[in-house]
Formats: structure tokens, C-alpha cells, sequence
């Protein structure tokens, strides 16, 4: 019964993250702690590790299709990777409530930008331009990287909506979030597993489960892409990521 409810549970969330650019890690963790009451570091430890697989194939179906804009998720991943790894090792040193709070502020107003941006931007070709994108990618990865590192997020609610403030477009910008944060995932499942034992019993059937639905969901999206869904595909993950930031205050 266990089981079968991890690996369902593991099917719904796979494909929902995957569809949305999302990783999973802290659904995952909420799940691992709040219902099946393990402890935070072994938690943190399976959530990541859970996530990875289903992360590594939907980008790669995803790379498949083009929908990945490599060149701004390697912008991304400079700043994203080191940040992991300050995160991982600040983490014992920042108090729970303090990274709640700024991490609500964060979500809230990165959620309120993507709701106020009348229109998508267009990548500036011009070199002021560039620079400000570069280093606009880099903030979005860096603040997408300590998530990971300090509480064993995936870091995907900033990194989607970096991208879709950089100005990709529905799908284009989820199937770079995945690309994003198969690299951060994969650093920060190295030192939370260091610092938590993973828990397989708990870990493998949502793994599974994470593992069908990376498979559904870029498939999926391949046909929603030509539906008016993509319209409304901003503004739902804008008013989903202020909730999350009142969550995270409250």
C-alpha cells in the first residue's frame, strides 16, 4: 500500500514539475517529512536524489524536441553551481525561520515581476545588453543555487521564473529549467547525501513513479505547445510562486 502511494504520488509530481519546468525536490521533502516523518537531513538527502532521474530524462526529451536554450541555462549554471556549494556549507549556519522569510520575499517578488511584465522582452543583442542579461542570469542562478544548497530545493520556482523574465516563452522556458537544474540537483544531492542518509524504501518508489511522468510530460508539451494553454502558462506560474512566497512568510 505504501508503496503504491509513493509511486502514484511520485507519477503525479514527476509529471506536473517536468511539465512546468519545476524539479520536484521540495514537494518531495515536504512529502518525506510532513506524511512519512523522516528526519530533515535524510529528507533533504531523498528528496534530491529522487528528483535527479526524472530531471536527467525530461531534459533530455527536451533537448530532443529543441526546446532548450542552452545558451542562457549555461549562464545560469556559472552562477548556480558555486552557489550550491556555499549553500550547502552556510547551511548549518542560517537559522530555518530567517531562510523561510527571505525566501518568501524572493518567491513573492519574482511572482509579482512575471505578473507585471506587460509583455515578453526580447533578448537584447547589443552589448550593454548582453551584459545585463549575463549578469541577470547569473542573480536567477545564484538565488536558484542556495536554495539548493542550504535546504535541499530543487531552486526550480526562481529558475523558471528567471527564464521566463529573461524572456523565453512557455515551453522553451520550462525545458530550460529542467536542463538548469539536472547540473544544480546533481551537486546538491552530492553534500546533502554526505550529510543524510538517503532513504531508498521511500526514495525508489517515487523515483519510479518521478521517472514515468519525466517521460509523459515532455510529450504532453509537445501538444499543449500548439494549444491556447501556453497563454496562460505565465501568469498561473506568477500568481503560483506568490502564493508559495505567502506560504513561505506565514
Amino acid at each position: 500500500m505504501r508503496l503504491g502511494l509513493l509511486g502514484a504520488i511520485g507519477l503525479i509530481i514527476g509529471t506536473f514539475v517536468i511539465l512546468f519546468g519545476g524539479g520536484g525536490a521540495a514537494i518531495y521533502l515536504g512529502i518525506l517529512t510532513g506524511l512519512f516523518g523522516l528526519k530533515a537531513a535524510a529528507a533533504s538527502a531523498t528528496s534530491l536524489v529522487t528528483a535527479l532521474p526524472s530531471l536527467i530524462i525530461g531534459a533530455w526529451s527536451y533537448y530532443r524536441q529543441g526546446k532548450i536554450n542552452t545558451k542562457i541555462g549555461n549562464r545560469m549554471l556559472l552562477a548556480a553551481i558555486p552557489a550550491v556549494v556555499v549553500g550547502a556549507v552556510l547551511s548549518k549556519y542560517i537559522p530555518a525561520n530567517v531562510y523561510k522569510w527571505l525566501i518568501g520575499v524572493v518567491l513573492a517578488v519574482l511572482g509579482c515581476g512575471m505578473l507585471l511584465q506587460k509583455k515578453t522582452q526580447k533578448l537584447d543583442s547589443k552589448p550593454t545588453g548582453q551584459i545585463y542579461e549575463k549578469l541577470e542570469a547569473a542573480l536567477y542562478g545564484i538565488l536558484g543555487g542556495l536554495m539548493v544548497g542550504i535546504a535541499g530545493m530543487s531552486g526550480g520556482a526562481v529558475i523558471i521564473a528567471g527564464l521566463f523574465l529573461l524572456g523565453l516563452q512557455d515551453f522553451q522556458a520550462t525545458a530550460t529549467s529542467t536542463y538548469v537544474l539536472v547540473f544544480m540537483t546533481a551537486t546538491g544531492a552530492l553534500f546533502h547525501i554526505a550529510g543524510g542518509q538517503v532513504d531508498w524504501s521511500a526514495g525508489l518508489p517515487l523515483m519510479i513513479g518521478a521517472l514515468l511522468g519525466a517521460i509523459i510530460a515532455p510529450q504532453l508539451a509537445k501538444i499543449l505547445a500548439n494549444t491556447k494553454i501556453t497563454k496562460y502558462m505565465k501568469p498561473t506560474i506568477g500568481i503560483f510562486l506568490i502564493l508559495l512566497g505567502i506560504k513561505s512568510l506565514f
